[in-house]
């Protein structure tokens, strides 16, 4: 069963568009249906992997413009072209979930037909958003660049500091813990479907590569 993820700007009455920003973002991310703006200032895409779900939340988070509901269950078959006019469960999940994470002072929030599944799922995410939030441009320069498969040493040459720097700026920006919950999160979004997440392979956040993301 897919994932829904309804997305929402944060104060868009007071500020610019950036729907447009997060789709061109977001092109690149394997789905099932894309992502598209639905109503407004949101927009909905639908994916079949916990682990891809994971990766967009935390290039949603990271940017930190918007309300992000995850909703996981059934959608209604044969699937239409348009995510606009896709339904099922899982669309009615996500819009609960989006409604739930705007009144969260941690814009996240996951619903699905297992409640207490969804509920972990949401509290590992939560945790990943607020450190996600809370990283140093600092420490995301090292983050990005470890991650685009850069060693430290290469890091370290980039940035014009020293290699003992760059692992400052990682363990500032928490990256290990991130690497512990990324994962974490995954199987535990797999679970509220009902389905076992792969085993992690690869990078240590076992997740697709990274592409630039939304960030400022």
């Amino acid at each position: 069963m897919p994932f829904v993820l309804t997305v929402d700007q944060r104060a868009s009455r007071v500020g610019e568009d950036q729907v447009p920003r997060a789709l061109a973002a977001l092109v690149d991310v394997p789905v099932l249906l894309g992502f598209e703006r639905t109503a407004g200032d949101e927009f909905q895409g639908v994916v079949t992997e916990s682990v891809v779900v994971v990766d967009v939340v935390r290039q949603l988070v990271r940017d930190g413009s918007w309300s992000i509901g995850v909703g996981a269950g059934p959608v209604h078959e044969p699937l239409p072209a348009s995510t606009r006019a896709a339904s099922g469960p899982a669309f009615l999940a996500a819009r609960a979930a989006v409604v739930a994470a705007k009144k969260r002072s941690v814009r996240v929030a996951v619903r699905g037909a297992a409640p207490e599944a969804a509920a972990d799922a949401q509290a590992v995410l939560a945790a990943l958003a607020v450190l996600v939030s809370r990283r140093s441009v600092q420490a995301w320069e090292a983050v990005d660049l470890v991650e685009a498969g850069k060693t430290q040493a290469q890091a370290a040459a980039e940035l014009g500091i020293s290699r003992q720097a760059v692992g400052q700026r990682l363990a500032a920006g928490l990256w290990e813990v991130e690497s512990d919950l990324l994962p974490t999160a995954s199987r535990l979004l797999a679970r509220v479907v009902g389905e076992s997440c792969p085993s992690p392979t690869g990078t240590p956040h076992a997740q697709p590569p990274r592409r630039p993301g939304i960030s400022r």
